[in-house]
């Protein structure tokens, strides 16, 4: 059963994708049936059916090697076949000579795959003539114009929803991060409790990696993509946001980092830690008012409880224990940036 799982995708495609699949296969299959009468479109509804991609920018891409794999792959059986004839020797001659051309033109991996895969079916159907090699080609390219058309016209993929979605995750993971450093200020941690909040805010940067490749494929699913205009405001707002939350994760990290390295439990007799950890508290706060879609929490206590924001009351700073100067002064330092980043401010 493990090995059946490996066939399994953890999610679907979506019914809308599967859906644009048949229908352009159909239409590919109809058209170029009407088109290059007297054999079945098969090349035509391949390619209609490889063409319908999550984005239109994958879409053209898997449509302009397509078109140049089945090319290729055509020619090189139509030479072969004119130079050696048919046989059962034959098709395997053109495939290994597909395979040359595709390495000797540094060709991709999908077209790679495709120049082999059409000389050995054109040859397989033992069909030499040029006029039967010309038809092929047609045929796909109608099919992989059919499927990129489909994919433009019938509710064109847009992935803004997702990315939005993965930004909002990555402020939330570090909002609780900055909250996290205020409760540690707050009570006494244990060695064990200060290692898992390092290892929780080290594990921002892979959730920024994720962020970022969301925001990759959103963008690609408005290439070319002609409700661009409609949505594109949506993605310049997370990418602004993205790059804001960048900088926030560098600054917790940081603060995280100097708590582990320096706690003591003498640091909750500090006068000013309760001060500092209120302070982080609301920045935690402040951060998830600027969520891309509120969450319905937040802004239920947005409406009732208004909260002063963080550092904009001057924050008395006693002398402290010379063994606790370096983490209060860091941590005083790190929460100004990341006001600075909530509020796109600076601090006088």
């Amino acid at each position: 059963m493990r090995y059946l799982d490996t066939l399994r995708a953890s999610a679907r495609i979506p019914l809308l994708q599967a859906a644009k699949m048949a229908l352009a296969t159909i239409a590919a299959w109809i058209v170029a049936g009407l088109i290059i009468p007297g054999q079945l479109p098969a090349f035509a509804g391949i390619a209609a059916l490889l063409v319908v991609q999550p984005s239109l920018n994958q879409s053209l891409s898997r449509a302009v090697e397509r078109s140049l794999g089945v090319i290729a792959g055509v020619l090189v059986a139509y030479i072969v076949g004119i130079v050696f004839g048919g046989g059962y020797w034959v098709v395997l001659l053109s495939i290994v000579a597909a395979i040359a051309v595709s390495w000797a033109l540094r060709l991709t991996p999908t077209t790679s795959v495709q120049v082999p895969i059409s000389a050995m079916l054109v040859l397989s159907l033992g069909a030499t003539t040029p006029g039967y090699a010309v038809d092929r080609i047609v045929e796909t390219v109608i099919g992989a114009a059919i499927g990129l058309v489909v994919n433009i016209f019938v509710v064109p993929p847009i992935a803004i929803a997702p990315a939005r979605a993965a930004v909002d995750e990555l402020l939330d993971e570090i909002a609780d991060r900055i909250d996290a450093i205020a409760g540690a200020l707050t009570a006494p941690q244990s060695p064990a409790r200060l290692e898992e909040l390092l290892v929780l805010a080290r594990l921002l940067r892979p959730m920024v990696e994720k962020t970022d490749a969301a925001l990759k494929a959103a963008d690609e699913s408005l290439s070319i993509n002609p409700r661009r205009n409609r949505h594109q405001p949506g993605l310049t707002e997370a990418l602004a946001l993205r790059d804001r939350l960048a900088h926030l994760v560098n600054r917790t990290t940081a603060m995280t980092r100097t708590l582990h390295d320096r706690y003591t439990d003498e640091l909750l007799d500090e006068p000013t830690i309760a001060a500092l950890a209120e302070e982080t508290r609301r920045a935690a706060h402040d951060l998830r008012l600027l969520r891309l879609t509120p969450a319905e929490a937040a802004a239920e206590a947005s409406d009732h409880v208004v909260e002063p924001p963080a550092l904009t009351a001057p924050l008395t700073v006693a002398r402290p224990d010379p063994t606790h100067w370096i983490l209060i002064g860091s941590l005083l330092e790190d929460l100004r940036r990341i006001r600075e980043e909530i509020t796109g401010e600076e601090l006088v």
